[in-house]
């Protein structure tokens, strides 16, 4: 189901918001993140200020890239979770309908166990939200490439329209 760029309207990116809310209190995290695969955020939740959310974007599409060259390498489909602890600070990345990557950053006041088992029920409801998104966009695509009338569109028709 990847798409290379998601179409979200205004209601996907508050179904999005309420997931993540809501995962952040009942996983007692500090931020919340949803990125596209190709590391465009999509929403977030949570103690954002002083976070980089764009370099943590592309950094963590990165990764997931990376995890997913290695999955291959061992014959493997995919490895869908990533953790990694840090001294204060911890990271817990899941890929989600194999369109988007949810980041969960927490610390202390949380556990691993308590953020997976969040994580897992919040990763359906996120599935359901992405699989209307990736429905619509994949229709709009259909609807706009080399549909009638662009394919009659000729040069000098271009040239008369700007002169």
């Amino acid at each position: 189901m990847a798409v290379a760029d998601l179409i979200l309207l205004e209601e996907d990116h508050v179904r999005f918001t309420s997931i993540l809310e809501k995962l952040k209190e009942e996983s007692n995290a500090k931020v919340v993140f949803l990125f596209d695969k190709n590391g465009q955020q999509l929403c977030s939740a949570g103690e954002v200020e002083g976070v980089d959310a764009t370099s943590l974007a592309s950094l963590t599409a990165g990764n997931v890239a990376a995890t997913d060259g290695l999955a291959k390498l061992l014959g493997e489909r995919e490895f869908s979770i990533l953790f990694h602890e840090g001294e204060h600070d911890n990271l817990h990345i899941n890929v989600v309908a194999d369109s988007a990557i949810l980041l969960v950053l927490f610390d202390e006041r949380s556990s691993l166990g308590l953020v997976r088992l969040r994580v897992k029920k919040a990763t359906g409801e996120l599935t359901v939200v992405l699989k209307d998104v990736v429905g619509r966009t994949q229709g709009a695509r259909k609807s706009t490439s080399g549909g009638p009338g662009l394919a009659e569109i000729t040069d000098a028709d271009i040239d008369a329209l700007f002169n």
